[in-house]
């Protein structure tokens, strides 16, 4: 059985920071595309931060400079730092592994971000 489970989410002021934690099972993880997607009410999914195999990343233009994502490939885990929170990153975050050969495609449950004074 495949798993991410994501972690690190909740509730906080504009300007603070979170880590949000993405731990998954599947043997293909360390070489596999991970990113980190986010889902705000009524909106679609969209997303937010990938990185490959090799460490190579990319970002959604409205979070660079401000979210790093990391990976842990001996750990399975994927990493996403948030700083300068606003209220408009309030969102589901979700994780996602993909690899091409097999294709493969996994999510997570999601883990709630709420920034608000």
């Amino acid at each position: 059985q495949v798993w991410l489970v994501e972690s690190g989410g909740g509730l906080v002021q504009p300007g603070e920071s979170l880590r949000l934690s993405c731990a998954g099972s599947s043997s293909l993880f360390s070489i596999s595309v991970m990113g980190w997607y986010r889902q705000a009410p009524g909106k679609q999914r969209e997303m937010v931060a990938t990185i490959t195999s090799s460490r190579t990343t990319t970002y959604a233009d409205s979070v660079k400079g401000r979210f790093t994502i990391s990976r842990d490939s001996a750990k399975n885990t994927v990493f996403l730092q948030m700083n300068s929170l606003k209220p408009e990153d309030t969102a589901v975050y979700y994780c996602r592994q993909t690899y091409s050969r097999p294709a493969i495609e996994y999510w997570g449950q999601g883990t709630q971000v709420t920034v608000s004074s």
